[in-house]
């Protein structure tokens, strides 16, 4: 049987780093050049940030960030969602704004004043394999702090789902541990992907912490996972979320995917598609998944949604292919 609509405003409440991608293709021979970890995701300056985007091929712009994929795919599947992060009074912050309200995202967030810091953007060089290699300059999106988060939004969302990249500057640390008290005195469930697993080395205990003790639904792909509980075996590492969380989801790229709750194991696989872009797969994954939860779907019908969304995506450049997620709306009408 199907779960009842939680009756709130939204959905889903996103918290995350408000960043402009930019996409374009590029060969393996550049990403050396510029001395970047194929791949990977770096964090850069300003001056770095200059020196790359004149390297890179004509690209694609939109509104991105981990979570603010997530968002906006969500919100396409026919979800209602909001999403607060840091964007500056500028071109770009006005980039984000209209792209993520174009696709039906509420983005309450007061901007940035334009001299304080630009708004961020993430470079994605796309290699001929599919890979994607990401630098990311933050700019504004270090100046989320707690007067950011709305405690009457947070408490109006079935989920609010956190983004483990957002989770390196103190303020968002303290925004973080606030969103998640707020949403648990008013009864929701908070969700946390954890990103990267190079930033769940950098605040490991921080995120043991989280996890244990403010998480609800925990989202990873297998390095993060095995970063996280620090061992080589992602069923390991899966059984040990599992022991701390509602819900453990584990992305596992070709191989599918592990869904764990309780005593209940679904092991999900992976839809057909031609890759193009790996870019916001496991973004649009999460965005399935969490849509359908919280619009009545089961677990494993959730997870079968977020496996569709990320096959759609990587068949094209960028994070969200608006039309060909909106094929996907039908799927996520609840089960009877």
């Amino acid at each position: 049987m199907a779960a009842t609509r939680p009756a709130t405003q939204f959905d889903i409440l996103g918290i995350g780093n408000a960043i402009v991608d930019v996409v374009a293709p590029a060969p393996e021979s550049l990403i050396v050049q510029l001395g970047l970890r194929p791949g990977g995701m770096t964090l850069i300056d300003a001056a770095q940030a200059v020196t790359i985007y004149g390297a890179m091929a004509p690209g694609m712009e939109s509104s991105g960030g981990s979570v603010g994929n997530s968002c906006a795919v969500a919100a396409i599947l026919g979800a209602r969602v909001a999403f607060l992060g840091k964007v500056a009074d500028d071109e770009l912050g006005q980039v984000f704004r209209h792209d993520i309200e174009s696709v039906g995202v509420h983005f309450p967030t007061v901007p940035l004043a334009a001299d304080v810091s630009p708004t961020a953007r993430c470079l994605i060089m796309v290699t001929p394999d599919a890979q994607r290699t990401m630098s990311t300059y933050l700019g504004a999106c270090v100046e989320f702090c707690v007067t950011d988060v709305d405690p009457r939004l947070v408490a109006d969302a079935a989920i609010t789902y956190l983004e483990g990249y957002l989770f390196d500057p103190a303020p968002a640390q303290q925004a973080f541990y606030f969103a998640t008290r707020v949403a648990r005195e008013a009864g929701r469930r908070v969700a946390l992907s954890l990103s990267d697993p190079f930033c769940v080395g950098r605040h490991r205990a921080r995120f043991r912490h989280l996890v244990r003790e403010q998480t609800d639904i925990l989202f990873a792909n297998e390095a993060e996972i095995c970063s996280l509980y620090e061992t080589g075996d992602v069923f390991a590492a899966a059984q040990a979320a599992r022991a701390e969380v509602d819900i453990a989801v584990i992305t596992r790229g070709p191989n599918g995917s592990l869904v764990l709750a309780g005593d209940a194991v679904a092991e999900i696989p992976a839809e057909p598609s031609t890759v193009v872009d790996t870019t916001g797969a496991g973004d649009a994954y999460a965005a399935g998944f969490l849509a359908g939860l919280t619009n009545g779907l089961d677990l494993a019908a959730a997870a079968s949604l977020g496996a569709k969304a990320a096959a759609r995506v990587i068949e094209y450049y960028g994070a969200r292919p608006v039309g060909v997620l909106e094929e996907l709306r039908g799927a996520m009408k609840a089960r009877d």
